[in-house]
This record gives C-alpha cells, sequence and structure tokens, in this order.
C-alpha cells in the first residue's frame, strides 16, 4: 500500500463505515484484516504492502467510532460502544457485503484473517457464532484480558459499575480526556518500541487528526468487561475450532498475556506463540519482532490455507 487508496462505505445501523480493499493479480487467499481500538485502515499500510507481496487479496475496514467511520459520540475523541455485539455486526457487515460477494466470484480461494488485540478479540466472537467461516486465522495480541495498569481490579469494576448505572456512559476513562496521540511522545506510549514506526503513525494522525481518538469511555469499558467474561465463560474456547496461530507480546502493557495464553491452551486448534521483548503492537514494532511474526504466520499458512 502506498498511502493511497479507495475507501468505500458500509451501511449498517444507519451508520457509514470505511472499508477497503487491496486486490491481488493472482491471490493465494482472502484475507480480512482487523485493526484494533482507536486503530484506522491507514496504520496498517505496511502490513497491508507485506501482505499484497504475499499475494492476498486483503479486505479491511474500521470499526464504528473509530477512523474514518461515524464517530458515536459528540466528542469524536471518545472511543465508545454500549455493547460488543455493535461491533460484531461490523464484522458481519464487512462479511455479507464485501466478503461473500468476492467469495462468490473466487470460490476455491481460502478465507483467512488476521486481526489485531481488539480486532483479534471480536474475530474470536465471530469464530465462536459461524464456526467453520474461515479457514485460518492469526490472531496478534488479540483482547482476552486487559492490563489495569496500576490500578486493583476491585476498584475498575466497581468504578464501571457505578459510573454506567444509568447506561452506557460517554464520559472518558480516567486519564484519557487529556490523552491526546497528536501530543504523546514516543516516551510515553506503552504499544511499541519502534520510534520509526510510532513516529510514521504520528505524521499520519497530524496530517489527518479526524483519525485520532484519545481512548475509551466508561461505557466502552464496560462492554468489553462484559465481552471479556463472556470469552471466558465454560466451554466458550473449547467450541472455537478454526484453526488458530495466536501471538502473544512478551512485554504487553495493555493486555493480559497470561489470560491469553490460557484461553488459547483450551482452543483444540489453536497454537500460541510469544514473541519475547515486544510490546502489545507487535505489528508495528522493531524488525527483530516483526520478523518472528511473519515467518511463523508464513509457515502456518502454507500449512493451513495454502496455494490452490
Amino acid at each position: 500500500m502506498d498511502g493511497t487508496f479507495a475507501p468505500f462505505f458500509l451501511d449498517v445501523d444507519g451508520l457509514r463505515l470505511r472499508a477497503a480493499q487491496f486486490p491481488a493479480a493472482q491471490p493465494r487467499a482472502l484475507l480480512v484484516l482487523l485493526n484494533g481500538q482507536t486503530e484506522f485502515i491507514e496504520k496498517y499500510g505496511e502490513v497491508i504492502g507485506e501482505l499484497a507481496a504475499r499475494d492476498y487479496w486483503v479486505v479491511t475496514m474500521d470499526w464504528r467510532g473509530q477512523g474514518g467511520s461515524d464517530r458515536l459520540t459528540a466528542d469524536p475523541r471518545k472511543a465508545h460502544i454500549a455493547d460488543f455485539s455493535q461491533y460484531d455486526r461490523d464484522l458481519a457487515a464487512l462479511m455479507d457485503q464485501v466478503v461473500a460477494p468476492l467469495k462468490a466470484k473466487m470460490p476455491a480461494l481460502p478465507l483467512v484473517g488476521l486481526a489485531h488485540s481488539m480486532g483479534g478479540h471480536l474475530l474470536l466472537r465471530r469464530l465462536h457464532d459461524q464456526p467453520g467461516q474461515f479457514d485460518a486465522v492469526a490472531l496478534c495480541a488479540p483482547m482476552i484480558g486487559i492490563q489495569p495498569r496500576g490500578a486493583p481490579w476491585w476498584l475498575v469494576e466497581a468504578a464501571s459499575r457505578f459510573l454506567n448505572r444509568g447506561g452506557p456512559s460517554q464520559d472518558f476513562v480516567w486519564g484519557m480526556a487529556h490523552r491526546d496521540q497528536l501530543k504523546l511522545p514516543f516516551t510515553a506510549q506503552i504499544v511499541t518500541s519502534d520510534a520509526a514506526r510510532y513516529q510514521r503513525t504520528h505524521d499520519i494522525l497530524a496530517a489527518h487528526p479526524e483519525l485520532r481518538l484519545n481512548g475509551p469511555t466508561w461505557g466502552w469499558l464496560a462492554a468489553a468487561l462484559r465481552s471479556i467474561l463472556l470469552l471466558h465463560s465454560p466451554h466458550y474456547a473449547e467450541t472455537i475450532t478454526t484453526p488458530s496461530l495466536i501471538f502473544a507480546a512478551g512485554r504487553d502493557r495493555v493486555c493480559n498475556t497470561e489470560a491469553l495464553r490460557a484461553f488459547a491452551g483450551r482452543m483444540p486448534y489453536a497454537e500460541c506463540r510469544t514473541i519475547d521483548g515486544a510490546e502489545h503492537e507487535i505489528l508495528m514494532e522493531r524488525d527483530i519482532y516483526r520478523g518472528q511474526f511473519w515467518s511463523a504466520f508464513d509457515a502456518f499458512m502454507d500449512k493451513k490455507a495454502p496455494r490452490f
């Protein structure tokens, strides 16, 4: 991806979701790329280019409330949702309106997924609810548990219950109101050890500040906690039978790596690999860590979704 692309919009729940596809001349598979909370299509330009070089036909989108999709609050800097089932409908729209027609035209192509963080969490929900749809998936630091970042969990949960007592709160989670991505220096962030790639994202946001988010609301956090509990319910992970390669970040300070490993261990056809030293955004990390990802990803897809 050269930095420019032709987005289009999906209609779901009266909202416009920004989506894009990146065709391959001789595709080996259709690949659904799902980004994480606060992210946007442009941030994945390098990754999309690497997938294109591997002959994947890439389909992607921005979740409601972020990127170039319609925002859900008067303050566009807020990442808000009432319930994760709304995100499920976003993914369903992408699958029904974009992926299904492509599959109808190219039925022999395997369908695979690559998802990060919240995107990985939501793809797991899809794999559980729609078994057999994907031939294989790779998940980078999927959101199976959230790091409280210094606050005890009982306080986070109690505050979430109290502040959402009248319905999903649109107030920022403590500390997010002043966390402008355009003013957050590399030394203060906790998602990558690669200063150049962090600066690249910063430059995109500086050029397109309408894409940025500060962080989640209490309503988003409550919805996330409910969905995490759902994933940890009895027999949930055990019924996800799609072959899955799951990457854990060894220095993840956003999501809970131990919870991720435990969840992957319950999935019957999942392999979990830890990339020691990597921060949360493995795909935006230094080459020493990204190289480990691509080596494992390529070997996995060669076995699970080989070229036909």
